[in-house]
């Protein structure tokens, strides 16, 4: 286990969601070792390995479970779940696998299985005084992730654990042509989802854009945000950002083969930083409004009252 403190912090009186919060943040690695009868070294340790984004803070905060995308690693992440925890939450991104087929059934059991720890092992990995309020809990995923965290909160994996809010960053349900990669999480029936909680989609405008002839779009039409949020039951929040790709999101710097690939197979915005920053920001309003009770920034940015975005948003829909 190991830690590092972000070098990005902000003063106390910071409020735009866009930029860093007030808390200084700590990145903390968890893996998992194993002694030679095959057993976790660490006691209680979790059912993968996590990496912990957290207010070095004093306090009792909401939790977010983020998932990462197809054959990405959740280190691609440290910026933006770096971003969500400097503004009062703790997030865990797990790493569900290193290689992986079609089908999702393994990452949606693990996913269920880390949210399962939750209660028994999570404070034990944090220090004495940031506190994780289990009862404040959200879910997140990216791309194929996206998918995983919609299939378990539609329950295709028991948890012990209740969640609040669902965001899918560009989630896909499969590849080109509409093909689903089992199991299937769109039904194409409009509002079919039966969610008990509420549900954020972000879209990026590029990413059913091919990148080249060579590969298809990373967010395939069929199989992406637009299906994933027409299907939703409210309350719902829709995002779609102009002239952003699938993989914008993502650290600047994704290091080793996987981590230059992100920049060759997707077709890309500019710039990562300001999506980054974008979904970063609407994760946190989000959040707030629906684990907190605070909707101010949420309805700023609908309403186009935040003058700081730091994109244009090509879409944005509620069901209230």
């Amino acid at each position: 286990m190991s830690s590092c403190s972000s070098s990005a912090s902000s003063s106390s009186t910071a409020t735009n969601v866009f930029e860093t919060g007030k808390y200084t943040t700590v990145l903390q690695k968890v893996e998992l070792r194993t002694c030679t009868t095959t057993k976790p070294s660490l006691p209680d340790a979790p059912p993968k390995p996590l990496l912990i984004a957290m207010p070095s803070d004093a306090g009792e905060f909401p939790l977010l479970l983020f998932l990462h995308g197809y054959l990405l690693y959740n280190s691609f992440y440290s910026q933006l779940i770096q971003h969500v925890a400097s503004h009062g939450f703790i997030v865990i991104a797990p790493q569900l696998y290193a290689v992986a087929g079609p089908d999702t059934s393994d990452e949606i059991n693990s996913a269920a299985a880390i949210t399962n720890w939750l209660s028994s092992g999570l404070q034990k990995l944090l220090p004495p005084n940031v506190q994780p309020n289990l009862s404040k809990l959200g879910l997140a995923g990216h791309s194929r992730g996206g998918k995983t965290a919609f299939a378990l909160a539609l329950k295709k994996a028991a948890t012990s654990l209740k969640f609040s809010a669902l965001i899918g960053v560009d989630p896909v349900d499969g590849m080109d042509k509409g093909k689903q990669t089992p199991p299937p999480v769109l039904t194409y029936v409009p509002h079919s989802f039966d969610l008990d909680m509420a549900v954020l989609v972000i879209g990026s405008g590029l990413g059913e854009v091919k990148k080249n002839p060579l590969f298809p779009p990373c967010a395939p039409k069929g199989v992406n945000h637009e299906d994933f949020y027409g299907e939703c039951r409210a309350p719902a929040c829709y995002f779609v950002v102009k002239d952003y790709g699938h993989l914008d999101m993502l650290d600047d710097d994704t290091k080793g083969i996987r981590g230059k690939s992100t920049y060759c197979l997707c077709k890309n915005g500019k710039a990562r930083e300001p999506m980054r920053r974008f979904v970063g920001g609407i994760v946190v309003a989000f959040m707030k409004a629906y684990l907190e009770g605070d909707f101010s920034h949420l309805m700023a940015i609908r309403d186009g009252h935040e003058t700081n975005a730091p994109v244009e948003l090509q879409k944005v829909d509620f069901l209230d």
